[in-house]
């Protein structure tokens, strides 16, 4: 079992840059690929990024928010981080990490066995 616990969001203006970090319970961690997913008001949850297990680290974005974020994995912590520049107001969401026990990372949020509980992301105009 893995349990994931995000943190680092809160309300920015727009412009900003905020670091959510997703911390992981678990021996195996460096195993699994990692996501990041987002769900906006009224809309269904989407993806955002990607990242490979097994030492690869191979990553993978959306495409609207590719050079504004950025995916990254520190196995030594079992932490998972998103880092966003430029916030945009249509950024606003609540931001899921997941985990899925297969080295591949995927854009597909089935194909994710665990996920957290969520941080809230608010941008301000």
């Amino acid at each position: 079992q893995v349990q994931l616990v995000e943190s680092g969001g809160g309300l920015v203006q727009a412009g900003g840059s905020l670091r959510l970090s997703c911390a992981a319970s678990g021996r195996t961690f460096g195993r699994y690929a990692l996501g990041w997913f987002r769900q906006r008001p009224g809309k269904e949850r989407e993806f955002v990024a990607a990242i490979s297990g097994i030492g690869s680290s191979t990553t993978e974005y959306k495409e609207s928010v590719k050079g504004r974020f950025t995916i990254s994995r520190d196995n030594a912590k079992n932490t998972v981080y998103l880092q966003i520049n430029s916030l945009k107001p249509e950024d606003t969401a609540v931001y899921y990490c997941a985990a899925r026990t297969s080295p591949f990372r995927s854009s597909w949020h089935y194909d994710y066995d665990y996920w957290g509980q969520g941080t809230q992301v608010t941008v301000s105009s």
